[in-house]
């Protein structure tokens, strides 16, 4: 059904799939925009407005979250609805987090694997102005649009030039692999930290 929604109509597609998986649903956010990047390249999509509507996907999401959590403070965690995306000991973890890394945690927040949620919760119910929750967010959600829709593009463009023999195709992906590697190891140990200091509530 995914895949239908997604041929028949692209950008709303892209949307609801963003959407979905915030609430739960099995649709990976990294994998929605490598998909975006790549039907960029085959032109299912136009660039700017695709961007445009993952980025406000993504947004309005965590916004949505955000929003919970200054709601109901400190009583999501017993919210049927939520009781299960977070726990009272979590809650406390993650804002000593918060105390020590300040904005930064938002910003690394959606690549924390299990965390993503219950971070921008969390910002909600330590009434973190909104302002900067939008503009941290923005950022964070920029940059990570930038390397997965780049990813899908670049993925495509190197798929079409092994497809139409290419010679140059072997090498260009040999070193897009190896910069990948790197750029992902580099993240990996930020992202690490920040996850260590969320479950040992240091």
């Amino acid at each position: 059904m995914d895949t239908f929604i997604v041929q028949q109509f692209p950008y709303f597609g892209l949307f609801l799939l963003l959407v979905l998986g915030a609430v739960g649903f099995p649709f990976p956010e990294d994998a929605i925009l490598i998909l975006c990047g790549f039907m960029i390249h085959t032109n299912a999509v136009e660039p700017l407005p695709a961007l445009i509507v993952v980025t406000l996907g993504m947004i309005a999401t965590d916004f949505f979250l955000y929003l919970v959590g200054r709601k109901y403070g400190r009583k999501v965690v017993a919210h049927k609805r939520f009781r299960k995306i977070i726990t009272t000991r979590r809650l406390a973890r993650i804002k000593k987090t918060f105390d020590r890394w300040g904005v930064l945690v938002i910003f690394l927040g959606r690549h924390l694997v299990g965390l993503r949620s219950q971070i921008f919760l969390v910002a909600g119910v330590l009434k973190m102005p909104r302002w900067k929750f939008i503009l941290a967010d923005t950022v964070s959600s920029m940059g990570t649009l930038a390397i997965m829709a780049g990813a899908g593009y670049w993925g495509g463009s190197t798929l079409e030039r092994i497809k139409n023999g290419v010679e140059d195709a072997g090498y260009a992906l040999i070193i897009l692999i190896l910069i990948a590697v790197v750029a992902l190891l580099i993240w990996r140990l930020a992202v690490r930290k920040i996850g260590q200091d969320v479950e040992s509530g240091s």
